[in-house]
């Protein structure tokens, strides 16, 4: 259970991170000409739905026990590399 517990926890630091690092983001969508930033609005649309589907894999982690959670933690390792993916190009792109 102590393994569970440590695993969510690094995976709620991360999710809190990359949240702040969006939040940078947006802000700096406000400098940004009017195609440029449509586009960018909707690439940190789409990084949002998926900190929102990896928010919620994390509910259900903590709902879960024995093989359930592991086969969670299968999906959640899923979403946390697409949203550490989609943070890293947007911040590539918005450089």
């Amino acid at each position: 259970m102590e393994i569970q517990t440590e695993y969510q926890h690094k995976k709620a630091a991360q999710l809190k991170e990359w949240g702040a690092q969006i939040n940078l983001l947006e802000a700096k969508i406000e400098n940004m000409g009017t195609t440029l930033k449509v586009e960018r609005i909707q690439q940190l649309k789409a990084l949002r739905a998926t900190e929102h589907a990896a928010a919620e894999k994390m509910k259900e982690l903590g709902k879960a026990s024995g093989e359930a959670w592991e086969q969670l933690k299968v999906t959640a390792d899923k979403v946390w590399d697409e949203l550490k993916a989609g943070v890293a190009e947007a911040h590539a792109k918005f450089k």
